[in-house]
């Protein structure tokens, strides 16, 4: 190990198990946080960047690993894959919606979640039932969480709804909701579906540190005890006014692309983020699309975050913004998050944060 590196915690010692864990989004944060964490990944790209990253990662399939691995460990927390449950997938999650939360609430009068109960489901794409995994490590635990952590797209709510149940009648307390990145100071608009489950204290999903925007509303508008949303050109540090024009099309039509200015949030930053054009009063001399660097800087990486691997975009696009995972780690702790100190993180070093931030959290 050489002068500076994060020493790796044994997989015995280690606070935290982030299931389906991608580049680092959650563990970015529990690192500012100074909470021990290993990841479980498969993807060899996004494990190429944990690597680089120096991030404790098991390589392999969430399903061949158990709690029983992670003795010491009182958060649980995971990402599964959304692809089947987003509007752009082919829809193979919300049509198999209904059967999944038949499977949760029979789980709720049994004792755990085998293999061959996920077998019999017989989804169409076996992506789809990986949603159920962070209930099976729940409920297998010896020694049950302290505070378990769950993030989706916002079409698997209702499965979330459906764990809170289910954990309830194991002693849990659980809150679960839409939050909306911009209200939590990532310079982006996004929705994510959080579930925060407590075994001590009340669950309660973080309050907004900031406004939610909103298309043609200045950033004076809105609640005055909240801070004006953070736009694509203070994250970027960039000074010169220039226009986004999205990948996607409005109604359908990809004629009609939308189109944010700097002074605005980015569009949700998607394995796609790559396709958007800067047009008009680009900085001079920048291409017209955004480099790695700067999409996970709209996503709240660090500015040197080590991106390696192939389908950088896609793992960008993939992860849940390291700022927003902060906010919802630290209410899972029963602690609130020093919005000033967490906007000097923000900008930092990987090599400056990666052993945590002194005077981030606070009592709640």
């Amino acid at each position: 190990m050489t002068d500076g590196q994060l020493a790796l915690p044994l997989s015995a010692q280690v606070e935290m198990v982030d299931l389906f864990a991608g580049p680092g989004g959650l563990d970015v944060a529990a690192h500012w946080l100074g909470v021990s964490v290993v990841g479980i990944e498969w993807d060899d790209d996004a494990c190429i960047t944990r690597e680089r990253a120096e991030l404790h990662t098991k390589h392999g399939d969430v399903r061949l690993s158990k709690p029983a691995n992670y003795p010491k460990a009182r958060i649980l927390t995971g990402g599964p894959p959304c692809q089947t449950y987003t509007v752009a997938g082919q829809g193979a999650g919300r049509r198999a919606l209904e059967r999944l939360l038949s499977f949760v609430r029979a789980v709720g009068d049994t004792h755990g979640v085998s293999e061959r109960d996920l077998a019999e489901l017989e989804l169409d794409d076996e992506r789809t039932g990986l949603v159920l995994e962070p209930l099976r490590w729940a409920l297998d635990a010896g020694d049950p969480y302290e505070a378990i952590v769950l993030e989706q797209v916002p079409a698997v709510l209702p499965v979330w709804q459906a764990y809170a149940q289910v954990l309830e009648g194991r002693g849990y307390s659980v809150d679960c909701g839409i939050l909306h990145t911009e209200e939590f100071g990532v310079p982006q608009t996004r929705r994510r579906a959080i579930l925060i489950a407590r075994r001590e204290g009340e669950a309660k999903l973080p309050k907004p540190t900031h406004r939610r925007y909103r298309k043609g509303a200045a950033r004076g508008e809105g609640d005055p005890r909240l801070l004006p949303w953070k736009t694509m050109g203070e994250a970027l540090g960039w000074s010169e006014q220039f226009t986004v024009r999205s990948n996607y099309g409005t109604g359908g039509d990809p004629k009609a692309r939308g189109e944010r200015l700097s002074s605005e949030p980015a569009f949700t930053v998607t394995g796609k983020v790559s396709r958007n054009r800067l047009i008009h009063e680009r900085p001079k001399g920048r291409p017209d699309r955004f480099t790695d660097h700067e999409a996970g800087r709209l996503q709240t990486f660090p500015p040197d975050y080590p991106w390696a691997g192939r389908a950088i975009a896609q793992q960008i696009g993939n992860a849940i913004p390291p700022r927003l995972a902060a906010h919802v780690l630290a209410a899972a702790m029963g602690k609130e998050l020093d919005t000033a100190a967490l906007d000097r993180c923000v900008k930092r070093s990987w090599k400056e944060t990666r052993n945590g931030v002194d005077g981030l959290l606070k009592d709640a």
